[in-house]
């Protein structure tokens, strides 16, 4: 019988803040169970096991990120949406290190391809790069562009990766001005490769 007052999204929403705290790999049951004061069989009702807590996290860490990134780029093209969308991508993943890993692990396909968020995030990042007039199979490599960057440059300073003294809001701002200037010359056809 579930413990009244404890339901899979509060279960989902502690796990998601501990996550955080802690880091993803470090998230357990136990753990969550405990920020509750209650023994791990308790939680077994609302979540099977440590993967599918992890997976709960990632569903709600996605729809938040999403969220967030549709406010930033509402109504903006080209390097406005690229600079909301960036703004956004670092503030989220230094804030939230635990859910931000959470929405880049690959989820088994009944549970991604079941999770608004993480659609919406594909959907995002697609809307966002056709500000820059491209179509595929161009946009797809811009996508991959786009993301190895902001996830690099976010994972990086999470663990204080830069230890030259240059501002890194500069190093940032400078990025985002040789990507959008890449964006927006961005080779169309094959033979322009050439």
């Amino acid at each position: 019988m579930p413990r009244q007052g404890l339901t899979s999204a509060r279960v989902a929403a502690a796990a998601a803040e501990l996550a955080d705290t802690v880091g993803l790999s470090r998230l357990t049951v136990a753990a969550v169970a405990r920020q509750f004061g209650v023994s791990d069989a308790a939680l077994y009702v609302h979540v099977r096991n440590r993967d599918a807590l992890i997976e709960q996290v990632a569903v709600r860490a996605a729809a938040a990120f999403a969220d967030r990134l549709a406010l930033a780029v509402a109504g903006r093209s080209g390097r406005q949406a690229l600079v909301g969308f960036g703004e956004t991508w670092r503030t989220f993943a230094t804030s939230h290190p635990g859910q931000y890993a959470a929405t880049q692990l690959q989820l088994p396909p009944e549970v991604g391809t079941n999770s608004p968020g993480h659609l919406r995030l594909i959907e995002l990042s697609y809307a966002m790069l056709r500000g820059y007039g491209l179509d595929e199979p161009e946009l797809t490599d811009a996508i991959r562009f786009v993301r190895s960057t902001f996830h690099g440059f976010a994972c990086l300073e999470t663990v204080e990766g830069f230890g030259h003294p240059r501002d890194i809001d500069v190093s940032w701002s400078n990025i985002l001005d040789a990507m959008h200037t890449t964006l927006s010359n961005w080779p169309t056809r094959a033979e322009e490769r050439q």
